[in-house]
Formats: structure tokens, sequence, C-alpha cells
């Protein structure tokens, strides 16, 4: 599964099997910069990832500290899970490859990535811990946070306006104090919220603290019964309750951002490249866009995101990864980890960095969430769990058809489990 962004991408999505053989350093681990030259170093990034001002600059800074070449390949999201598997498991890997955050621990698990703990002692002390987290598994380091972005409220000004609304709300309550307003002081549908959002129910669940699977003995099964789940689909369902949109349907199906276009809707929960979509079906409508993060329960904090994103992983079998770390150390560092947040208006590894977003509305609206935020489950397993049909869609949608949190869950965990005991 993939997911697109402003100027960039979100990745997030299938993790996959990944069948490597090992490699490690060699002698070159104790090697000095002056054995690096005329090596060149092969890095895998996504398409849009990389803007051109920031592949000259990391490319000259790398050559001059290390006498190498860096060649970098654009990689498309079709069908990247298995390119990249089959890449792991050559004899001749591409040495630094960018790995959706989700899709990380799967290919940790199985040998496809090399560690470095090292690393990140090195560099990653100051790293947002729920930016870095998807880059360890089993405890250690096997990739290093590289961009992230997530969800934001864009919100039609005009319509807000219109009901009398003059500040955007800093809480969950005042939210929906506001949805309310919007639905009796305007015709306008409050907010767009399809049954099927699964990115934002997902980060409910982070809100209230709840995980999705637990462990039995040495397997994982659904945890969608817990509570804490119950409470996030709680809150889901009283948003869903300020729009008309289908309850069986993704924010995919049709287009939220198609919809908001109309001028109909007071607001939507999307990705910040959504906006660009909402102005391509409608011009007139750039006017009057804003944005703000999710609110949460108190002032203190927004809402809990899903953190899409990507991780920076050298491959286990790269003859060439004392090099490889050169260059995450500068692709990595203060000056090019900020120059790609401010031309790609991503999210930054590290908070100190996020002034660099400023005067970028979506991307200062999306950052507050970064340090509340978290992902789906970080297991290889879980992979199969997302797969369509999705089961927990179905939950969802059987939640606001009328049945309890409890019920829902109960008709979908065979289904869960079935597919978390599936062999990667």
């Amino acid at each position: 599964m993939k997911r697109k962004l402003a100027a960039a991408i979100v990745i997030a999505g299938m993790m996959v099997s990944v069948s490597a053989c090992g490699g490690d350093d060699g002698d070159e681990g104790n090697a000095g910069p002056d054995s690096f030259k005329g090596q060149t170093l092969t890095v895998w990034a996504m398409d849009g990832s990389t803007p051109d001002q920031w592949v000259t600059d990391v490319s000259a800074a790398f050559e001059k500290k290390t006498g190498a070449k860096v060649k970098f390949e654009t990689q498309k999201w079709d069908g990247i899970q298995q390119k990249i598997t089959t890449a792991l498991s050559e004899s001749t890997p591409p040495d630094v490859i960018e790995v959706g955050n989700t899709q990380t621990p799967a290919y940790a698990a199985t040998g496809g990535l090399a560690e470095l703990d090292d690393l990140k002692k090195e560099i990653g002390a100051d790293w947002t811990p729920s930016v870095s987290q998807s880059s360890v598994y089993d405890g250690k380091q096997y990739a290093a946070p590289w961009y992230f972005t997530s969800r934001v409220v864009i919100y039609n000004k005009k319509i807000w306006a219109q009901a009398g609304i003059k500040d955007v709300p800093k809480t969950r309550d005042e939210f929906f104090k506001d949805l309310e307003t919007i639905d009796k002081k305007t015709d306008a549908e409050p907010i767009y919220l399809p049954g099927q959002n699964w990115y934002f129910f997902d980060g409910l669940t982070i809100g209230q603290g709840a995980d999705l699977v637990k462990k039995e003995g040495d397997k994982y099964v659904s945890n969608l019964g817990d509570p804490k789940v119950s409470k996030a689909m709680e809150i889901y369902k009283k948003y869903a309750s300020y729009s008309q949109a289908p309850k069986d349907k993704d924010e995919a199906t049709p287009q939220q951002a198609e919809v908001f276009a109309k001028g109909k809707t007071g607001a939507f929960i999307g990705m910040g490249w959504e906006a660009a979509t909402a102005v391509n079906a409608n011009k007139a409508i750039e006017k009057d866009l804003g944005y703000f993060p999710i609110p949460g329960e108190t002032a203190d904090n927004p809402e809990s995101v899903f953190l899409g994103g990507s991780n920076l992983a050298v491959a286990a079998g790269s003859k060439k990864q004392a090099l490889a770390k050169e260059f995450l150390r500068i692709a990595l560092s203060d000056q090019y980890e900020g120059q790609l947040a401010k031309l790609n208006g991503v999210i930054p590894n590290k908070k100190a960095l996020e002034s660099n977003l400023k005067g970028n509305l979506v991307a200062e609206a999306i950052a507050p969430g970064a340090s509340v935020g978290g992902t789906t489950p970080l297991i290889p397993e879980w992979g199969a769990v997302e797969n369509n049909p999705n089961p927990i869609k179905s939950y969802m949608t059987s939640v606001l058809n009328g049945k309890s949190p409890a019920e829902a869950a109960q008709q979908v965990e065979d289904e869960i489990n079935k597919r978390l005991a599936q062999q990667n």
C-alpha cells in the first residue's frame, strides 16, 4: 500500500518477507577516507523523495568528504516491496535503500538490513522517539529515520466564518462544538469522514494508549477488543456523526478532497497533498483553505496521529557499509535533513529542525503531531492484516452501523489472528 504527500510521499504499507544474504564491512570498516576514492555508492530513493537541489548538494558534500561518488537511482512505488526483496537477496544489492517506516521490521527480521547501532549512538541521540521507533527491531537499530508526515484538519475558512467561528479549536471538545455550530448555522456538511478512514482511526488508538495486537506465548493475536480501542472507535463514531459520508467506504472512494472541493463541506481529515487535489478539482477553493492540527483531549497536545514516512537503511549484503554510513552521516546531518524538510515540506527526524517548515502552512499544522504520533504495530506479521479486504475497516463499518465495538471486534478477530499467523 502506498500514500503520497504534498511535495514528497508518505510510505507505509504492506510488510513483506525478505530473503537476504548477509554481508559485512570486511576490512573496509577500518578504512580511512582515502580508501573510498574511486568508489561509487548506489542509493535507491523513491520518486519524489529527493529534490534536485538536495541531491546536488548532498552528492557534492559526499564526494568532498570521501572522494567517492554517489549514484541515486529513483524507484517507483508500484511493486517496490518485491523489488527490494529481490535486491536484498542478491550478491550486489544497492548500498543504501529508502524503505517505508512500517516496512522496516519485515526486512530487518529476515536479515536484509545491516545493524546501525553505532550510527544511532553517534548521530541519533536527539531523533524524535516517535519517528525513530520504526527503525528499531528486536532492540537493535536497523535503519535511520529520514522524513515523515501525518494527517491534519483541512478546513473551509469561508464556511467557518459563515458559522461565526473565529478561532480554530484547541481541544477535541471544542472541535465537536464547532462542527455542531456549522451544522446548525450553515447548509454545509460539518465534516466529511467516511466510515473506513483507517489511518485516522489508528491515530486515535495511539492517543488512547492502545495496542492493536498483543503477545500470547510466542505469537501475536488481535487486541481489537481492548476497551481502549473501543474508546478510540467511539471517538471516531462521534466525528462520523457530523458527516454524511458512506460508512462502508474509505477516504479514496470517492476521493475526499474532491468532495471537499465542491465547497459544501466544513472540513476533512487528510494528508497535506490532498489540499492540492482539492485545488486541482476547483481552483476557486484555494483562497478558502486553512489547516490546523487534529485537536487532542486537552490543549497541551494535539491528537495522536499515524506517522507515515521513510527510513534510510544499509543493505546487509553491501560490500560498502562503511561508505554507506558516511553517506548517512551527511544525508541525516542537520544541514541536509533540514534542507529536505524545507524543500519537500516533510517532518524532519528531530524537533529542533522543524523551524525549516516555517511558512509552509500545511507542514506547520502537521508538525505538532510528530511528537505524539506512532505507527501500526511494528512487527513483520502486521502487513497481512492490512491486505484487502482489511478486517479493521469492516470492524469500523459495523460499529458505525450500530454494533458495539466489542461485538464488531468479535466478528473480525478470527480473521485478524489468521493473518497474523501467516508465514512471512
